[in-house]
């Protein structure tokens, strides 16, 4: 269906057309007045503030959607991210594609949760039955269950949700603009896959595009770079992290020095679609920091991601002291 796809190469819309070029969702300024709620009570009592991204992003092909073009992203590492986040002392504002992995859930997304529940026996003839957990299949659940229900009356974790691109970008732009009120304790972690390419709305069909009208052939335009104003306009004095996956380790580094010297933020985390849950590269202007997992830590179930939220926390409170200074 897809053959006869066309990629022009343009140069990038600049961010300011994003309100032009992508419909606002409706609850925008709402979510960002909860956002800079959520920011500001933290702040004032002196914890950092990180805006994660995570899971991949919907390009519709059609106003009334039927079909859309998406990518593998699950959101794994920006959940589990969260979780090591929080323990490192952080509020989270999880920005995450919707049915994406979710914080604290996403160890047992391959679960299905009706194997995981069963009658007590004396609730089993019951006309209301008691119903448990069997921990055999969801092992951890305790531990689990005792972590997020922590986080969640100590209201650590702001979950926001995002379905298209159109609705991501102006969600980050507000999430941006809302934490630029806290200074250098905000840190964007942008670990969602953003599609590269987009139809514009006044080029889409409004209805469901016919297969008997024969091979579809499609003009794609070029996604604006929202990370240069986030930078230099809307939270400028932020710790800024975004993330480089490709299929080539040959190219990987340069592309993530490349990103640094275009957009002036301060760390991109590089990996290899391949290898991405047990080594990723930690690329800064000064430094390049290879953050591996061996076999011993596979065995225990270390993740990756502590490993990169424990890189990315030292180099923030670094950046923070640098500020004040």
């Amino acid at each position: 269906m897809f053959r006869g796809l066309n990629f022009p190469q343009p140069t990038c819309p600049p961010a300011p057309h994003v309100k032009e070029e992508f419909a606002v969702p409706s609850h925008v300024e709402e979510v960002k007045e909860s956002m800079a709620a959520f920011a500001g009570h933290h702040a004032a009592s002196g914890r950092r503030v990180v805006l994660i991204t995570s899971g991949g992003t919907k390009v519709p092909l059609e106003s009334r959607t039927v079909r859309f073009l998406d990518n593998f992203s699950s959101g794994r590492r920006g959940a589990s991210s969260a979780e090591y986040f929080i323990e490192s002392g952080y509020a989270v504002i999880f920005l995450h594609r919707h049915r994406s992995l979710y914080p604290y859930t996403h160890m047992f997304a391959t679960i299905n949760m009706l194997d995981a529940l069963k009658f007590t026996n004396e609730g089993a003839s019951s006309n209301s039955p008691e119903v448990v957990v069997n921990q055999q299949v969801l092992p951890n659940i305790a531990k689990v269950l005792k972590q997020y229900q922590k986080v969640k009356e100590s209201k650590l974790l702001l979950p926001i949700e995002f379905s298209t691109l159109s609705d991501y970008l102006h969600l980050l732009k507000a999430a941006a603009q809302a934490l630029s009120t806290i200074g250098s304790k905000a840190m964007f972690y942008l670990a969602a896959a953003v599609s590269d390419f987009y139809i514009p709305a006044s080029e889409m069909p409004e209805h469901k595009i016919q297969s008997s009208n024969g091979p579809l052939q499609l003009s794609m335009n070029m996604v604006p770079k929202i990370l240069s104003p986030l930078v230099k306009d809307w939270a400028p004095q932020a710790f800024v992290i975004s993330f480089k996956l490709e299929t080539d380790a040959t190219i990987l580094l340069e592309k993530a020095q490349r990103a640094l010297e275009t957009y002036r933020h301060q760390a991109v985390v590089a990996n290899v679609l391949d290898s991405r849950r047990g080594y990723v590269v930690v690329v800064t202007p000064k430094s390049q920091d290879e953050l591996i997992l061996t076999e011993d830590d596979e065995r225990n179930e270390v993740e990756i991601e502590d490993r990169i939220v424990s890189n990315l926390t030292s180099a923030h409170t670094k950046f923070i002291t640098q500020q004040r200074s």
